[in-house]
Protein backbone atom coordinates (compact mmCIF):
# COMPACT_ATOMS: atom_id res chain seq x y z
CA UNK A 1 0.00 0.00 0.00
CA UNK A 2 1.09 3.69 0.34
CA UNK A 3 1.41 6.53 2.94
CA UNK A 4 0.61 9.71 0.86
CA UNK A 5 1.44 13.45 2.15
CA UNK A 6 0.16 16.73 0.70
CA UNK A 7 2.72 19.84 1.45
CA UNK A 8 0.76 23.71 1.26
CA UNK A 9 -0.96 22.03 -1.90
CA UNK A 10 -2.58 24.74 -4.05
CA UNK A 11 -4.36 24.86 -7.35
CA UNK A 12 -5.22 27.83 -8.93
CA UNK A 13 -7.67 28.46 -12.22
CA UNK A 14 -8.01 31.23 -14.39
CA UNK A 15 -6.04 34.19 -14.96
CA UNK A 16 -5.15 37.56 -12.93
CA UNK A 17 -8.36 38.78 -13.92
CA UNK A 18 -10.58 35.66 -13.08
CA UNK A 19 -8.53 34.00 -10.90
CA UNK A 20 -10.05 31.46 -8.64
CA UNK A 21 -8.41 29.81 -5.96
CA UNK A 22 -9.95 25.75 -6.17
CA UNK A 23 -7.10 24.38 -3.65
CA UNK A 24 -5.64 26.79 -0.89
CA UNK A 25 -2.90 25.25 1.38
CA UNK A 26 -3.43 21.64 1.84
CA UNK A 27 -1.71 19.47 4.51
CA UNK A 28 -2.10 16.77 4.77
CA UNK A 29 -0.62 12.86 5.16
CA UNK A 30 -2.16 9.29 5.09
CA UNK A 31 -1.34 6.79 6.63
CA UNK A 32 -0.52 3.40 4.79
CA UNK A 33 -3.53 1.16 5.22
CA UNK A 34 -5.53 4.18 6.36
CA UNK A 35 -9.07 5.68 5.08
CA UNK A 36 -9.32 9.11 4.94
CA UNK A 37 -12.41 10.94 3.80
CA UNK A 38 -12.46 14.37 2.20
CA UNK A 39 -16.24 16.09 3.36
CA UNK A 40 -17.70 19.21 2.43
CA UNK A 41 -20.25 21.19 -0.04
CA UNK A 42 -20.10 21.37 -3.46
CA UNK A 43 -17.29 23.77 -4.91
CA UNK A 44 -15.04 22.85 -1.19
CA UNK A 45 -11.87 22.04 -3.73
CA UNK A 46 -12.55 18.27 -2.66
CA UNK A 47 -12.84 16.64 -5.97
CA UNK A 48 -9.96 18.95 -7.17
CA UNK A 49 -7.73 17.85 -4.13
CA UNK A 50 -8.68 14.30 -5.34
CA UNK A 51 -7.54 14.96 -9.11
CA UNK A 52 -4.21 16.45 -7.73
CA UNK A 53 -2.95 13.30 -5.95
CA UNK A 54 -4.27 11.22 -9.03
CA UNK A 55 -1.70 14.04 -11.48
CA UNK A 56 -5.50 14.66 -13.57
CA UNK A 57 -4.82 18.01 -12.25
CA UNK A 58 -1.69 19.96 -12.62
CA UNK A 59 -0.42 22.04 -9.10
CA UNK A 60 -0.30 25.21 -8.83
CA UNK A 61 2.18 25.18 -5.67
CA UNK A 62 2.90 22.71 -2.90
CA UNK A 63 4.09 18.86 -2.86
CA UNK A 64 2.71 15.54 -3.41
CA UNK A 65 4.42 12.60 -1.94
CA UNK A 66 3.68 8.65 -2.40
CA UNK A 67 5.72 6.76 -0.16
CA UNK A 68 8.26 9.46 0.08
CA UNK A 69 8.59 10.12 -3.34
CA UNK A 70 7.34 13.54 -5.00
CA UNK A 71 5.20 13.20 -7.56
CA UNK A 72 4.16 16.45 -8.64
CA UNK A 73 5.86 15.99 -11.95
CA UNK A 74 5.31 12.15 -12.74
CA UNK A 75 3.00 11.24 -15.08
CA UNK A 76 -0.87 9.30 -14.09
CA UNK A 77 -0.16 6.01 -15.15
CA UNK A 78 3.08 5.93 -13.07
CA UNK A 79 1.26 6.96 -9.77
CA UNK A 80 0.29 3.22 -8.98
CA UNK A 81 -2.80 5.34 -8.26
CA UNK A 82 -6.51 3.43 -9.33
CA UNK A 83 -9.72 5.73 -9.01
CA UNK A 84 -13.18 4.86 -8.82
CA UNK A 85 -15.35 7.69 -10.09
CA UNK A 86 -19.21 8.43 -9.62
CA UNK A 87 -20.38 7.31 -13.39
CA UNK A 88 -18.27 4.30 -13.01
CA UNK A 89 -16.72 4.37 -16.00
CA UNK A 90 -17.08 0.72 -17.52
CA UNK A 91 -16.29 -0.54 -21.14
CA UNK A 92 -19.34 -0.93 -22.29
CA UNK A 93 -18.25 -3.27 -25.33
CA UNK A 94 -16.64 -5.39 -22.65
CA UNK A 95 -17.93 -7.90 -20.48
CA UNK A 96 -17.72 -7.97 -16.52
CA UNK A 97 -14.51 -10.21 -16.64
CA UNK A 98 -12.79 -8.36 -19.81
CA UNK A 99 -13.38 -5.12 -17.72
CA UNK A 100 -11.44 -6.30 -14.44
CA UNK A 101 -9.02 -7.90 -16.37
CA UNK A 102 -8.26 -4.66 -18.74
CA UNK A 103 -5.56 -2.99 -16.26
CA UNK A 104 -3.85 -5.72 -15.65
CA UNK A 105 -3.42 -6.16 -19.52
CA UNK A 106 -2.30 -3.27 -20.34
CA UNK A 107 0.40 -3.50 -17.62
CA UNK A 108 1.45 -6.84 -19.93
CA UNK A 109 0.61 -8.97 -16.49
CA UNK A 110 1.23 -12.39 -17.50
CA UNK A 111 -2.03 -14.51 -17.85
CA UNK A 112 -2.06 -16.98 -15.21
CA UNK A 113 -1.67 -14.34 -12.79
CA UNK A 114 -4.70 -12.26 -14.26
CA UNK A 115 -7.26 -15.34 -14.07
CA UNK A 116 -5.96 -15.78 -10.13
CA UNK A 117 -6.31 -12.17 -9.34
CA UNK A 118 -9.67 -11.75 -10.95
CA UNK A 119 -10.90 -14.86 -9.50
CA UNK A 120 -9.83 -13.29 -6.04
CA UNK A 121 -11.47 -10.28 -6.66
CA UNK A 122 -14.70 -11.69 -7.81
CA UNK A 123 -15.23 -14.02 -5.16
CA UNK A 124 -14.22 -11.05 -2.55
CA UNK A 125 -17.26 -9.24 -4.81
CA UNK A 126 -19.54 -12.16 -5.09
CA UNK A 127 -19.98 -11.11 -8.46
CA UNK A 128 -19.57 -14.81 -10.00
CA UNK A 129 -22.83 -14.72 -12.13
CA UNK A 130 -21.78 -11.61 -13.48
CA UNK A 131 -18.90 -12.40 -15.33
CA UNK A 132 -20.50 -12.72 -19.09
CA UNK A 133 -22.57 -9.78 -18.59
CA UNK A 134 -21.87 -6.67 -20.47
CA UNK A 135 -22.80 -3.59 -18.26
CA UNK A 136 -25.68 -2.54 -19.93
CA UNK A 137 -27.45 -5.79 -18.14
CA UNK A 138 -25.91 -4.57 -14.53
CA UNK A 139 -28.01 -2.62 -11.75
CA UNK A 140 -26.76 0.20 -10.70
CA UNK A 141 -24.86 -1.52 -7.63
CA UNK A 142 -23.49 -4.72 -9.57
CA UNK A 143 -21.81 -1.64 -11.94
CA UNK A 144 -20.21 -0.22 -8.65
CA UNK A 145 -18.89 -3.53 -7.55
CA UNK A 146 -17.19 -4.25 -10.90
CA UNK A 147 -16.22 -0.61 -10.72
CA UNK A 148 -14.56 -1.61 -7.19
CA UNK A 149 -13.21 -4.60 -8.44
CA UNK A 150 -11.34 -2.93 -11.47
CA UNK A 151 -9.30 -0.74 -8.93
CA UNK A 152 -8.45 -2.85 -6.53
CA UNK A 153 -7.53 -6.41 -8.92
CA UNK A 154 -4.19 -4.83 -9.61
CA UNK A 155 -3.22 -4.02 -6.31
CA UNK A 156 -2.63 0.06 -6.55
CA UNK A 157 -0.75 1.36 -3.57
CA UNK A 158 -3.72 4.05 -3.36
CA UNK A 159 -7.31 3.74 -4.28
CA UNK A 160 -9.33 7.69 -4.93
CA UNK A 161 -12.77 7.18 -4.63
CA UNK A 162 -14.93 10.36 -6.30
CA UNK A 163 -18.74 9.99 -4.83
CA UNK A 164 -18.85 6.63 -5.83
CA UNK A 165 -21.96 5.58 -4.29
CA UNK A 166 -24.12 9.16 -4.99
CA UNK A 167 -25.87 7.45 -7.77
CA UNK A 168 -27.34 4.67 -5.94
CA UNK A 169 -30.61 4.91 -3.94
CA UNK A 170 -30.62 5.23 -0.24
CA UNK A 171 -31.04 1.55 0.95
CA UNK A 172 -28.04 0.47 -1.66
CA UNK A 173 -25.91 3.14 -0.64
CA UNK A 174 -25.64 1.95 2.84
CA UNK A 175 -25.37 -1.64 1.77
CA UNK A 176 -22.64 -1.07 -0.85
CA UNK A 177 -20.16 1.34 1.95
CA UNK A 178 -20.52 -1.75 4.01
CA UNK A 179 -19.14 -3.74 1.46
CA UNK A 180 -16.85 -0.55 0.67
CA UNK A 181 -15.63 -0.54 4.04
CA UNK A 182 -14.95 -3.98 4.50
CA UNK A 183 -12.76 -4.78 1.14
CA UNK A 184 -10.62 -1.66 2.27
CA UNK A 185 -9.96 -3.52 5.80
CA UNK A 186 -9.16 -7.14 4.47
CA UNK A 187 -7.19 -5.58 1.53
CA UNK A 188 -5.35 -2.95 3.44
CA UNK A 189 -6.08 -0.86 1.16
CA UNK A 190 -4.93 2.91 1.70
CA UNK A 191 -7.29 5.32 0.47
CA UNK A 192 -8.80 8.59 -0.48
CA UNK A 193 -12.92 9.45 -0.26
CA UNK A 194 -14.21 12.28 -1.70
CA UNK A 195 -18.28 12.92 -0.55
CA UNK A 196 -20.55 15.53 -0.01
CA UNK A 197 -22.76 13.20 2.55
CA UNK A 198 -21.62 13.59 5.88
CA UNK A 199 -23.61 9.95 7.01
CA UNK A 200 -21.27 8.62 4.27
CA UNK A 201 -18.25 10.29 5.63
CA UNK A 202 -19.01 8.87 9.46
CA UNK A 203 -19.34 5.93 8.29
CA UNK A 204 -16.27 5.53 6.29
CA UNK A 205 -13.41 7.38 7.11
CA UNK A 206 -10.52 6.68 9.84
CA UNK A 207 -10.13 10.59 9.35
CA UNK A 208 -12.37 12.93 8.34
CA UNK A 209 -10.65 16.19 6.83
CA UNK A 210 -13.69 18.85 6.59
CA UNK A 211 -13.05 22.00 4.16
CA UNK A 212 -14.71 24.93 2.34
CA UNK A 213 -13.62 27.13 0.10
CA UNK A 214 -10.57 25.03 -0.48
CA UNK A 215 -9.35 25.09 2.39
CA UNK A 216 -8.96 22.82 5.71
CA UNK A 217 -11.49 23.66 8.31
CA UNK A 218 -10.63 20.82 10.15
CA UNK A 219 -8.97 16.89 10.60
CA UNK A 220 -9.85 14.46 13.22
CA UNK A 221 -11.54 11.02 13.34
CA UNK A 222 -14.85 10.96 13.13
CA UNK A 223 -16.81 11.32 16.34
CA UNK A 224 -13.62 13.65 17.48
CA UNK A 225 -14.98 15.91 14.73
CA UNK A 226 -18.82 15.85 15.40
CA UNK A 227 -18.29 16.59 19.34
CA UNK A 228 -15.28 18.73 19.16
CA UNK A 229 -15.82 21.07 15.96
CA UNK A 230 -13.27 23.36 15.31
CA UNK A 231 -15.64 26.03 14.12
CA UNK A 232 -19.07 27.35 13.58
CA UNK A 233 -18.73 25.98 9.69
CA UNK A 234 -17.53 22.20 10.71
CA UNK A 235 -20.39 21.65 13.65
CA UNK A 236 -22.85 22.70 11.10
CA UNK A 237 -22.13 20.81 8.77
CA UNK A 238 -22.07 17.55 10.96
CA UNK A 239 -25.40 16.32 12.05
CA UNK A 240 -28.92 16.25 10.94
CA UNK A 241 -30.58 17.93 11.64
CA UNK A 242 -27.43 20.30 12.07
CA UNK A 243 -26.35 22.10 15.53
CA UNK A 244 -28.72 24.37 16.87
CA UNK A 245 -26.86 27.68 17.03
CA UNK A 246 -28.25 30.80 19.30
CA UNK A 247 -26.85 34.31 19.56
CA UNK A 248 -26.90 36.05 22.64
CA UNK A 249 -24.44 37.08 25.54
CA UNK A 250 -22.37 35.97 28.45
CA UNK A 251 -23.12 37.35 31.96
CA UNK A 252 -21.98 36.57 35.76
CA UNK A 253 -24.99 34.33 37.75
CA UNK A 254 -23.79 33.54 41.13
CA UNK A 255 -20.24 33.66 40.66
CA UNK A 256 -20.44 31.53 37.48
CA UNK A 257 -20.40 32.24 33.52
CA UNK A 258 -24.03 31.69 31.92
CA UNK A 259 -25.54 32.43 28.59
CA UNK A 260 -28.11 34.86 28.12
CA UNK A 261 -30.67 34.72 25.39
CA UNK A 262 -34.37 35.87 25.16
CA UNK A 263 -34.91 35.78 28.77
CA UNK A 264 -33.71 32.58 28.97
CA UNK A 265 -30.18 31.42 31.01
CA UNK A 266 -28.27 28.73 30.20
CA UNK A 267 -25.29 27.48 32.92
CA UNK A 268 -21.63 27.33 31.08
CA UNK A 269 -20.26 23.81 31.40
CA UNK A 270 -17.61 23.55 34.08
CA UNK A 271 -14.62 22.71 31.04
CA UNK A 272 -15.73 26.12 29.84
CA UNK A 273 -15.87 28.56 32.84
CA UNK A 274 -11.86 29.59 32.84
CA UNK A 275 -11.73 30.17 29.10
CA UNK A 276 -14.96 32.80 28.79
CA UNK A 277 -14.86 34.12 32.01
CA UNK A 278 -12.85 37.21 31.13
CA UNK A 279 -15.77 37.65 27.67
CA UNK A 280 -18.26 38.80 30.64
CA UNK A 281 -20.73 41.03 28.46
CA UNK A 282 -19.41 39.92 25.15
CA UNK A 283 -22.04 38.26 22.04
CA UNK A 284 -21.74 35.11 21.77
CA UNK A 285 -23.25 31.78 19.85
CA UNK A 286 -24.43 29.24 21.74
CA UNK A 287 -24.35 25.81 19.82
CA UNK A 288 -25.76 22.87 21.27
CA UNK A 289 -26.89 19.50 18.98
CA UNK A 290 -30.40 18.39 18.74
CA UNK A 291 -30.01 15.50 20.21
CA UNK A 292 -29.12 17.03 23.28
CA UNK A 293 -32.02 18.83 23.90
CA UNK A 294 -35.74 17.96 24.71
CA UNK A 295 -38.84 19.62 24.75
CA UNK A 296 -41.13 19.59 28.02
CA UNK A 297 -44.38 20.84 27.95
CA UNK A 298 -45.48 23.29 30.52
CA UNK A 299 -47.93 25.53 31.85
CA UNK A 300 -47.99 29.33 30.58
CA UNK A 301 -44.43 30.78 30.06
CA UNK A 302 -45.60 34.47 31.06
CA UNK A 303 -43.08 36.54 33.35
CA UNK A 304 -43.88 35.29 36.67
CA UNK A 305 -43.68 31.80 35.59
CA UNK A 306 -41.84 29.97 38.43
CA UNK A 307 -38.15 28.12 36.61
CA UNK A 308 -36.61 26.79 40.01
CA UNK A 309 -36.72 23.31 38.51
CA UNK A 310 -35.35 24.31 34.69
CA UNK A 311 -33.05 27.09 36.47
CA UNK A 312 -29.55 27.28 33.96
CA UNK A 313 -30.72 24.63 31.72
CA UNK A 314 -33.81 25.58 30.00
CA UNK A 315 -35.44 28.18 27.30
CA UNK A 316 -38.62 29.22 26.79
CA UNK A 317 -39.78 28.22 23.53
CA UNK A 318 -43.28 27.58 21.12
CA UNK A 319 -43.46 24.46 18.81
CA UNK A 320 -43.76 25.55 15.69
CA UNK A 321 -43.71 21.37 14.02
CA UNK A 322 -42.52 17.75 14.81
CA UNK A 323 -41.48 15.93 11.97
CA UNK A 324 -41.70 11.82 12.74
CA UNK A 325 -39.13 9.62 11.16
CA UNK A 326 -39.62 6.42 12.56
CA UNK A 327 -36.94 6.06 15.24
CA UNK A 328 -37.47 9.72 16.57
CA UNK A 329 -39.05 12.60 16.52
CA UNK A 330 -37.67 15.93 14.99
CA UNK A 331 -39.34 18.67 17.40
CA UNK A 332 -38.81 22.70 15.81
CA UNK A 333 -39.55 25.31 18.38
CA UNK A 334 -38.42 29.08 18.00
CA UNK A 335 -37.32 31.37 21.37
CA UNK A 336 -39.09 34.45 22.33
CA UNK A 337 -36.67 36.37 20.21
CA UNK A 338 -37.82 34.06 17.18
CA UNK A 339 -34.35 32.19 17.10
CA UNK A 340 -34.99 28.41 16.00
CA UNK A 341 -34.80 25.39 18.15
CA UNK A 342 -34.61 21.67 17.27
CA UNK A 343 -34.67 18.61 19.64
CA UNK A 344 -34.33 15.14 18.22
CA UNK A 345 -36.37 13.12 20.13
CA UNK A 346 -36.55 9.30 20.72
CA UNK A 347 -39.77 7.42 20.17
CA UNK A 348 -39.87 6.28 23.44
CA UNK A 349 -39.61 9.83 25.01
CA UNK A 350 -41.66 11.39 22.20
CA UNK A 351 -45.29 10.66 23.80
CA UNK A 352 -44.37 11.90 27.16
CA UNK A 353 -42.63 14.76 26.07
CA UNK A 354 -44.79 15.64 23.41
CA UNK A 355 -46.35 19.10 22.85
CA UNK A 356 -48.94 20.08 19.78
CA UNK A 357 -47.64 21.96 17.30
CA UNK A 358 -48.04 25.92 18.39
CA UNK A 359 -47.72 24.65 21.70
CA UNK A 360 -45.48 26.40 24.79
CA UNK A 361 -42.79 24.36 26.15
CA UNK A 362 -39.53 24.33 27.79
CA UNK A 363 -35.83 23.46 25.40
CA UNK A 364 -34.34 21.45 27.79
CA UNK A 365 -30.59 21.62 27.01
CA UNK A 366 -28.05 18.85 28.44
CA UNK A 367 -25.41 21.31 29.49
CA UNK A 368 -22.67 19.19 29.54
CA UNK A 369 -23.07 19.02 25.34
CA UNK A 370 -22.86 23.27 25.02
CA UNK A 371 -19.85 24.48 22.76
CA UNK A 372 -19.22 28.10 22.66
CA UNK A 373 -18.76 29.84 19.25
CA UNK A 374 -16.76 33.02 18.62
CA UNK A 375 -19.61 35.18 16.49
CA UNK A 376 -19.36 35.18 12.89
CA UNK A 377 -20.45 32.33 10.46
CA UNK A 378 -16.97 30.88 10.81
CA UNK A 379 -16.48 31.77 14.26
CA UNK A 380 -13.93 29.22 15.89
CA UNK A 381 -15.15 26.87 18.85
CA UNK A 382 -13.97 28.67 21.77
CA UNK A 383 -12.99 25.53 23.86
CA UNK A 384 -10.30 24.67 21.31
CA UNK A 385 -8.79 27.80 22.95
CA UNK A 386 -9.14 31.88 22.01
CA UNK A 387 -11.86 34.06 23.74
CA UNK A 388 -11.92 36.81 20.64
CA UNK A 389 -14.94 37.87 18.78
CA UNK A 390 -15.07 37.74 14.91
CA UNK A 391 -17.14 40.66 13.49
Amino acid sequence: MAIVTLTNVTKVFGGRRNRVVAVDSVTLSVADGELVVLLGPSGCGKTTTLRLVAGLERLSSGTIEIDGRIVNEVAPRERDVAMVFQDYALYPHLTVQANLAFGLKMRRTPKPEIQRRVAEVVGFLGIEDLLDRKPHALSGGQQQRVAFGRAVVRRPGLCLFDEPLANLDARLRVQMRVELKRMQRELGMTALYVTHDQNEAMALGDRLVVMRDGAVQQIGRPLEVFERPANRFVAGFLGAPPMNFLEGRLAGANGRVAFECGGGRIAVPDALQALVSRCLGGPIVLGIRPERVSIVGGPSLGNGDARSDKDDAAIAVRVSTTESLGDHVNVYSRTRCGQEVVAKVAVSNAASSAVIDGGEAWAMFDVEGIALFEVGPSGANMGAGACGVEG
